[in-house]
């Protein structure tokens, strides 16, 4: 009698729900009815966009201007309504596409009922569901274990024990968990939000912002900026009361026009929106990103580790051969293999190979007495067999280099068949019993397994992308090292010539971390071992990303800093991984890589054009204050000069491709730059409207210097944009054609004259606000330069 078998009749005997009692259960609410989101519910992303500090700045702001008037001087309340829309117009975008592609990669567990064994989805399991479980499986509710086979649970995502739990029956089992050998079933005992795991799972929505760095620097300049405001705002609102005493609203409007620029309001928007359509098309590639860090985290990943099977390899291999050893039958020896094969309800990649080549019609007569599953740390599985005539024989299955003494003459063939990129399984027979600690230790082998892998077509191209880029691959597998680094050899892995036997790695974190950044290929990895050497490189400074989609990569696709999972992958993994590539294609990653990179890039200019404008309001602020004049500018003329030379551009640089590699310390580098830009371009307007000041008199003199500053400051912001738009494109050039056509034609438009109140007087001042704006614009270049020059030092020295 076969194990297929023994499932049939346990089946029977434990048929699970009836279909009456599942419906009755229903009624009652006894249901697994945590919601699973895969992104921030809609009222989430509202409250978001609405309800921000800056936004309640800027209502306030706006709700005063409404009183005093004119409404020209409330622009800047329409402008931020509009972004707030768009904001919450992305990301809904963006949630719909992470739900359909949630529900596309949404595992669904086996539930039996009425006898028969179903896939269901997880919100359908009922109060006490029979659920089967099969190795890579995730415990989705806890329960308590009605049948096992060797079943293995990994519970360190809960507790932290690192070793595999054995479970019998009678065992409780917490949703969380996940099965790294063996099978069984147990019964669901807590569902909905009592699982144990309940609240974790609410918690890991997929729409979180966490551990960016980029939102985090973001965050962090938002908190420089408030602290700058604070008192330049104080200071602004008492000199311009002091200097309009006689004019209470021309001095509101003032205080207004210089604290509104003073906010950067699109900064915080434009992220979202970046990240928002990210997502959207990595969707279209069908990519699911759980989290969205995780595009901007791959983007700065310097280290990736690679599981060769299912990564670089397919799934699926083929027997190549079978070589006899020690006098060895082969039709007794094909007998054996498919009984090994029948033995096994869930047989790994290797196994159905060779049930494939070797059915289970040729064990007719065979039975199976007890088995012992396949697993990662063994690197071996085996069976208790009895053949036809009733002889009994212990048979085990798995690595050669781990089952045979070194030395053994057999393992010379299978070290020239690992340099041919082959894998190898050991078939052989033990006279210890299975329970036996020792049952690998004295073993008489039978034949050489020769599989053949699948590689996958793009996988060679993947890797030479990473290599370009400056991303250093790491193959780490749980096969021999020769034939892994064979494998890697054909793709055109740098290194791979040199492959290393994981088992003589040194256990002290830094030394295997120099290993590990002189190695390219690792063979033998234990699961453990694989999150010991994503912790190693991270000791060293590396952000590593680690592929894979078996159940021994679960661990360390937790520790390292980006996990990916492929879509076939077991729902242990794509549970752990912020992102599952859902068509199963290496090939994706590179488009990843390259959103992140568009994302970190287009809002590091974005940034520097908004801290800019703060810098600058800021300066301009103080020095009002220190000379006891009228601020320079009106809200209607800082929303103008904001619309066209921050507001529209930052809205297409924030979305444009960009293949910069991402640089770390995000706002040293955005300071570095916005803050010499402010100073020059608030220390330049002030410098126009001081010598305008000076030249006109009369009813119309304070527009007329208005005008002046702001013609100044128009240029000097418009150089900037320049700058940032760099290097140029056809349509960036346009870009900033396009803003300065716009605000010429505010200027000669006699209605958008009167409207944003510009009108240049006479010659002599506007040449002169052009010629200092000119002088700024050559500063500007020098100290950007400057700036470049000594941030490239800094990066080739690390």
């Amino acid at each position: 009698m076969t194990e297929r078998a023994d499932t049939e009749i346990a089946t029977a005997r434990n048929p699970g729900l009836s279909s009456d009692e599942v419906a009755r259960l229903v009624e009652r609410g006894e249901v697994n009815d945590v919601p699973v989101r895969s992104s921030r519910s809609t009222a989430d992303i509202v409250r978001a966009n609405v309800f921000t500090r800056f936004n309640a700045i800027i209502g306030v702001l706006f709700l005063i201007i409404l009183v005093v008037g004119p409404i020209q001087d409330g622009l800047f309340g329409f402008v931020i309504v509009a972004n707030t829309a768009i904001g919450i117009f992305q990301e809904m975008r963006a949630k719909r596409t992470l739900d359909s592609l949630a529900l596309v990669g949404e595992a669904k567990p086996m539930v039996r009922r009425d006898g028969t064994a179903a896939e269901i989805p997880t919100s359908g399991i009922v109060l006490g569901d029979l659920i089967e479980l099969g190795p890579g499986d995730k415990v989705v509710v806890d329960g308590q274990v009605a049948e096992a086979d060797n079943l293995e649970i990994d519970e360190s995502l809960l507790t932290g024990e690192a070793d595999p739990v054995l479970k019998h029956p009678g065992d409780t089992v917490m949703s969380g968990s996940f099965v790294v050998a063996g099978g069984g079933a147990f019964t669901a005992t807590k569902v909905g939000r009592q699982a144990y795991a309940a609240q974790l799972a609410e918690e890991a929505s997929r729409f979180t912002l966490v551990n960016s760095e980029l939102r985090n620097g973001i965050s962090q300049i938002l908190k420089y900026v408030t602290w700058m405001m604070v008192p330049a705002a104080v200071g602004l609102i008492i000199s311009q009361f002091t200097v309009e005493s006689h004019d209470a609203r021309e001095a509101v409007r003032r205080t207004i026009g210089g604290i509104v620029p003073m906010v950067p309001e699109g900064l915080v928007l434009l992220t979202s929106v970046a990240f928002a359509i990210g997502v959207v098309r990595l969707g279209r590639k069908q990519c699911l990103v759980q989290e969205l860090p995780a595009i901007e985290g791959l983007a700065r990943v310097d280290v990736v580790c690679l599981d060769k099977t299912g990564t670089l390899t397919e799934g699926g291999m083929d027997v190549n051969e079978l070589r006899m050893l020690d006098g060895a039958r082969q039709p007794y020896t094909a007998s054996v293999l498919a009984a090994l094969g029948a033995a096994d309800p869930h047989p790994n990649a290797s196994l159905q190979a060779i049930i494939d080549a070797y059915p289970h019609a040729g064990a007719d007569g065979w039975r199976c007495t007890d088995t012992l599953p396949f697993s990662s740390a063994r690197k071996y599985s085996g069976a208790a067999l009895t053949e036809p005539d009733g002889t009994t024989g212990t048979w085990l299955l798995g690595a050669p280099d781990v089952l045979l003494p070194a030395g053994h003459p057999a393992l010379a063939d299978v070290d020239r068949l690992n340099d041919q990129g082959l894998r190898v399984l050991l078939l052989a027979r033990t006279g210890l019993d299975l329970d036996d600690p020792q049952v690998s230790a004295d073993v008489l082998p039978q034949a050489l397994v020769v599989l053949e892998q699948r590689l996958r077509p793009d996988a060679g191209d993947t890797l030479r992308y990473f290599a370009d880029q400056g991303v250093h691959a790491k193959v780490i597998s749980g096969d021999n090292a020769v034939s892994v680094g064979a494998v890697a050899s054909t793709l055109g892995l740098p290194g791979a010539e040199r492959p290393v036997d994981a088992r003589r790695l040194p256990a002290e974190r830094d030394a295997m971390a120099r290993v590990l950044e002189d190695g390219s290929v690792f063979g033998r990895v234990t699961p453990q071992q694989k999150r010991d050497m994503v912790g190693a490189l991270q000791s060293r400074g590396h952000n590593v990303a680690m592929t894979g989609d078996g159940v021994n990569d679960v661990l360390a696709l937790k520790d390292a800093d980006i996990g990916v999972s492929m879509g076939s992958g077991s729902e242990a993994t794509r549970a752990v991984a912020q992102i599952v590539l859902l068509d199963n294609s290496f090939a994706t990653l590179p488009s990843v890589v390259a959103e992140g990179r568009r994302v970190i890039g287009n809002i590091t200019r974005v940034a520097t054009l908004f801290l800019t404008k703060t810098v600058y309001s800021v300066l301009l602020a103080l020095l009002v204050v220190f000379w006891q004049i009228p601020y320079p500018f009106l809200p209607r003329h800082l929303t103008l000069l904001s619309t066209l030379t921050i507001g529209v551009p930052a809205f297409f640089l924030a979305l444009a491709p960009n293949k910069e590699r991402a640089r770390p310390h995000f706002v040293k580098r955005v300071l570095r730059y916005a803050t010499p830009a402010g100073i020059i371009c608030g220390l330049a307007s002030f410098l126009s409207y001081l010598v305008a000041r000076h030249h006109y008199t009369g009813s119309g003199a304070l527009d007329a210097e208005t005008s002046a500053a702001t013609l100044t400051l128009f240029l000097l912001e418009v150089w900037v944009l320049a700058i940032v738009a760099r290097p140029y494109t056809w349509w960036r050039v346009a870009l900033v054609l396009a803003m300065v056509v716009g605000f010429l034609i505010v200027l000669v438009t006699p209605w958008l004259q009167s409207f944003f109140a510009l009108r240049l007087v006479g010659s002599e001042v506007p040449w002169m606000a052009v010629g200092i704006a000119a002088v700024g614009g050559v500063v500007l270049e020098v100290v950007w330069a400057w700036v470049r020059r000594r941030e490239d030092r800094v990066l080739a020295t690390a």
